[in-house]
């Protein structure tokens, strides 16, 4: 049997395949819900699939992406989404929310985006720069979304760190200027955000419910952050109770400019397999069952994410489990 279709734990969760499917923006949400399109959307593409990962959500009002995103951030969200859940379960496939706030790249909410830093991201507005408060009104929206998730029916959660959105902002050279204990360094400063959300979260939901974090490692920028920088910032992750690392883009996104090749990222998975025991993600430019077989095999990583080929073809899944 090909690798790629073999189990693999996640926390307490025994998925039945190495195929991921990864969040991928949709802009299918009404008022912050999924719409029946959506939900029709992760329906056809569960079918075959041992994880797959919800489109992101914002946790605060003033954390919004755009308009169109999904929200966690509201009590009424929950039934909603429990029509959501039951579809992907009903199709055989364990499922996880990911949860995010945009920090400086927020847009639409009608409130002044917030960010580690007052610096522009992206060609944003100058955010305002966050305060103590701020800081732990993130963190306790952050938990207060993981136990949303949990009531409408969700395996487990993934905290968004990475494209340039707020957990990423706080890790990048690039753009966190702070002086304090969440400055850029040392290390135990950068990533104190992302453990004290996942202590938050795993405290609020308990030990059984996984979390995983979709980490942007590396910015492949000068005086960005570095692949050298990766195996003590997931090994801390791991310390702190975080089932799983997906690893993805930092501050460049999720593609990787000068490169399409099956894997592109895996520089950095192989970075921080390297430091950890818990299962790594790794996603990007795999399109054939060929390619995440040869990634497994290479031990890159242990799940193979697939966005943009699953977006385009539903049934990629139940292909690639087939032979063809």
């Amino acid at each position: 049997m090909e690798l790629f279709k073999t189990p693999v734990g996640v926390g307490a969760l025994k998925l039945k395949n190495r195929i991921v499917m990864a969040p991928y923006d949709t802009g299918k949400a009404v008022n912050g819900c999924p719409s029946e399109e959506m939900i029709r959307h992760y329906r056809e593409r569960a079918k075959g699939i041992g994880l797959v990962i919800v489109e992101h959500e914002h946790v605060l009002r003033d954390g919004m992406a755009h308009a169109r995103q999904l929200s966690m951030a509201r009590d009424d969200v929950i039934d909603d989404f429990k029509r959501l859940t039951d579809a992907v379960h009903e199709e055989g496939s364990y499922v996880f929310a990911q949860i995010s706030h945009s920090g400086a790249v927020a847009k639409d909410s009608g409130l002044p985006p917030v960010a580690p830093s007052a610096v522009s991201v992206r060609g944003s507005d100058i955010p305002v720069e966050m305060n103590q408060d701020d800081i732990r009104r993130v963190v306790k929206g952050f938990a207060d979304a993981a136990v949303r998730a949990k009531k409408a029916g969700f395996d487990g959660v993934e905290i968004h760190a990475a494209h340039g959105f707020l957990l990423n902002q706080f890790y990048s050279p690039l753009v966190n200027r702070r002086q304090d204990e969440y400055s850029v360094r040392p290390m135990e400063n950068r990533i104190r955000l992302h453990l004290e959300i996942i202590r938050a979260i795993k405290e609020a939901v308990g030990t059984d419910f996984p979390v995983a974090i979709r980490f942007g490692g590396c910015d492949y920028s000068d005086n960005g952050s570095r692949i050298s920088d990766i195996p003590q910032a997931v090994k801390a992750f791991e310390d702190a109770g975080a089932d799983l690392i997906d690893i993805s883009g930092g501050m460049i996104g999720s593609r990787r400019p000068g490169h399409t090749e099956p894997g592109y990222f895996k520089d950095m998975s192989l970075a921080a397999k390297t430091a950890v025991s818990v299962p790594i993600i790794l996603t990007g430019g795999v399109t054939a069952a060929q390619e995440m077989e040869s990634l497994l095999k290479e031990q890159a990583a242990d799940l193979i994410g697939i966005g943009r080929a699953l977006n385009m073809d539903a049934q990629w899944a139940v292909k690639a489990l087939a032979g063809y």
